[in-house]
């Protein structure tokens, strides 16, 4: 890894790890609002130890302690309630939780969650493509049973092929610069992202692109992380990143990526984390430290998978 790369990993895997309290809903001192929003910080957190291993890789033993909580909290009967709180995603972070399992641990409480999942939402009918690749993605990884068309269906119909980007901006009030548009809405840039990640496993597999479609997904990639770039929109650079690798480039020698981890390392904080989705969304220094983990962790955790996924041992079907 490049130095800047290594001093993403390091911080943020770093922090990660000094604030697994906050991680925990059943900590000492959470309070209810905390304990319910947990649940979704936790499904984070086991997907970047998910994705932390690779076949016949060697374990990231930075990851231990998060190892350990996740081992601890699938063990508890009571904490897959705690996605009732959500109830729009409910159904999805408990066929995720299912998926996330640690290693080795007892399934029960998995098994018990999946049979508590509706059939229909194991079907395709009225979802988007999006929401059919990600519940295909989890169920696959967690042995569901389920009705989703293979992928070899469903990547034409993906962001990443079907998303068309705005034309570049013109000339500003009185031809002084150019205005920087934004190539997708923030919303489509997380489906473009999203797609990539459950198409490509996170860089485990290929996407199913190829020839122009290929093409027009790297072309929709780079204008929107040239666009997250210049306006310091940190989680979506770190997510288009890994975007970029999942569609068979190598960002760091790409202008746009290479930008983008240093936009990252401009970003990040002496304690290691990058403390928010953006500068308008960072929490003040006075803040509680509840809050200060709120806003930080998500982007912390995302450039920490980040720099997993372009750590050295590319999969063999991964081309320039």
């Amino acid at each position: 890894m490049t130095s800047s790369l290594d001093q993403l990993s390091a911080g943020t895997l770093d922090w990660l790890g000094a604030n697994l309290d906050h991680f925990d809903p059943y900590a000492a001192g959470t309070g209810t609002a905390t304990h319910q929003r947990a649940a979704k910080a936790v499904l984070e957190l086991a997907l970047l130890c998910h994705c932390s291993t690779r076949p016949g890789g060697p374990r990231d033993e930075r990851l231990d302690g998060a190892t350990a909580l996740l081992r601890k909290l699938w063990q508890r009967p009571e904490f897959p309630r705690l996605f009732d709180a959500h109830p729009p995603s409910a159904p999805t972070y408990g066929l995720a939780y299912a998926a996330l399992a640690p290693e080795g641990i007892d399934d029960t409480v998995c098994r018990a969650t999946l049979a508590r999942l509706a059939p229909d939402f194991l079907s395709p009918a009225g979802k988007s493509p999006l929401k059919r690749m990600e519940i295909r993605f989890y169920a696959d990884k967690a042995g569901a049973s389920h009705t989703i068309e293979p992928y070899a269906e469903l990547v034409g119909q993906s962001p990443l092929v079907t998303l068309t980007a705005a034309p570049p901006g013109g000339a500003a009030e009185g031809g002084a610069k150019t205005v920087d548009v934004a190539p997708l809405t923030d919303s489509d840039g997380y489906s473009l992202t999203h797609a990539a990640f459950f198409l490509g496993d996170y860089g485990r597999t290929a996407t199913g692109l190829d020839g122009d479609a290929l093409s027009h997904a790297r072309e929709l990639v780079r204008r929107m992380l040239d666009h997250c770039v210049g306006q310091d929109r940190w989680d979506l650079a770190a997510e288009l990143v890994i975007s970029q690798f999942i569609l068979g480039l190598d960002p760091l020698r790409t202008p746009s990526g290479a930008a983008a981890v240093e936009c990252l390392v401009r970003a990040q904080r002496s304690d290691g984390a990058i403390p928010g989705r953006s500068p308008a969304l960072v929490a003040s220094p006075s803040a509680p430290a509840g809050e200060l983990f709120r806003k930080a962790y998500h982007t912390t955790l995302v450039t920490a998978l980040m720099t997993l996924v372009l750590s050295p041992g590319r999969p063999s079907w991964h081309h320039d």
